[in-house]
């Protein structure tokens, strides 16, 4: 019979989109900071809305882009949950009516794959506590992550890829230390 073991450390990151990302994230970024400590990487904008047109209506037409946020402490896995209620709490005060300014999407990297956090239940997800569930987004394999058949599109491309990879190897640095 194998041993349990503790849960090893993962780097927490969250993808912030929306219109006017950079406006958008300087009014979120000191209460981010608040909450989960320094950011120690901020992604170039990406852009997100031709991956997608599910949020037009809501955040309205234009541009959306977003940005992906490391933080510098490590965290443990089970804290996502957790932080995945602190986020929407944050999109809510940014409301405009009805509808989000920003969407911030948090989960986690650990050298072996990039795990994103959801309020919405489906097949490739596992509940993890506080209505919220956990989906493991891509996998690193063969020296790169990789996309499953279930990974959002945006996700899969080579530009979050490769963003996504230089947190990672920033997450191998701060865990030796």
């Amino acid at each position: 019979m194998a041993k349990v073991k503790q849960a090893e450390l993962v780097n927490h990151v969250i993808f912030a989109f929306g219109r006017y990302i950079d406006y958008r994230l300087n009014e979120v970024r000191p209460e981010l900071k608040e909450q989960f400590g320094a950011i120690d990487y901020e992604s170039r904008t990406l852009d997100f809305g031709k991956y997608t047109f599910y949020y037009n209506q809501e955040m309205g037409e234009g541009k959306i882009e977003g940005r992906i946020l490391s933080f510098a402490q490590l965290i443990h896995p089970a804290e996502l949950p957790m932080i995945k209620r602190s986020t929407n709490t944050l999109e809510d005060q940014y409301r405009e009516g009805e509808n989000r300014q920003i969407n911030l999407d948090p989960g986690f990297i650990h050298h072996s794959q990039f795990v994103l956090a959801s309020t919405k239940h489906w097949g490739n997800r596992l509940y993890i506590g506080r209505g919220v569930y956990a989906e493991v987004t891509l996998i690193f394999v063969d020296g790169t992550f990789q996309p499953l058949k279930y990974t959002y599109p945006n996700y899969a491309s080579p530009e979050y890829i490769e963003e996504l990879t230089k947190i990672r190897k920033q997450y191998l640095k701060k865990r030796k230390s």
